[in-house]
């Protein structure tokens, strides 16, 4: 299957050049053309007068990692309290991405994996496999509630008319 995409490329895939400061470069996610989408570049993201100094960039990307760390932790207390935990986690993966690789490759691999859960869920087999497991769990609610309000009737458990 790649061999045949290959072909049709006009031959193999180009290496991804390494520049010494370690970042690797590649195409751009999100741009589509002749109905293909593109990859983003990876790497940092900083904006040239940045780059163009080596402690400059170094401090940047210290502030980016400082950042990022604070809404991941954010994200990861409020995974069992109230609020958005997961997509917090993945805002502050989202501001680590733009300036380190390997976020980049998290959130490529995530955005993937996403992509195929949802086509998967909107297979039709696996809608009526679905939508059949949730009625017959809703049956089986009503017949356990519908048993114990005839077990034991509705009372609840304070006293309003006092």
């Amino acid at each position: 299957m790649n061999a045949e995409r290959d072909a049709r490329d006009g031959g193999a895939a180009a290496a991804v050049p390494v520049s010494d400061a370690g970042d690797r470069t590649g195409g751009v996610t999100g741009e589509v053309t002749d109905g293909v989408t593109k990859e983003r570049e990876l790497g940092s993201r900083a904006p040239g007068f940045i780059k163009a100094s080596r402690t400059l960039h170094l401090s940047w990307q210290v502030g980016v990692f400082v950042v990022g760390l604070a809404v991941v932790v954010a994200g990861i207390i409020m995974l069992p309290l109230p609020g958005p935990g997961w997509l917090v986690i993945f805002g502050g993966m989202a501001i680590w991405a733009t300036e380190f690789v390997w976020a980049q490759l998290v959130l490529r691999w995530t955005r993937r994996k996403v992509t195929e859960a949802a086509q998967r869920a909107l297979d039709p087999k696996v809608r009526r496999r679905n939508i059949i497991l949730t009625s017959v769990g809703l049956v089986i609610i009503v017949v356990l509630v519908g048993i114990y309000v005839w077990k034991f009737g509705i009372t609840m458990p304070w006293k309003i008319h006092e």
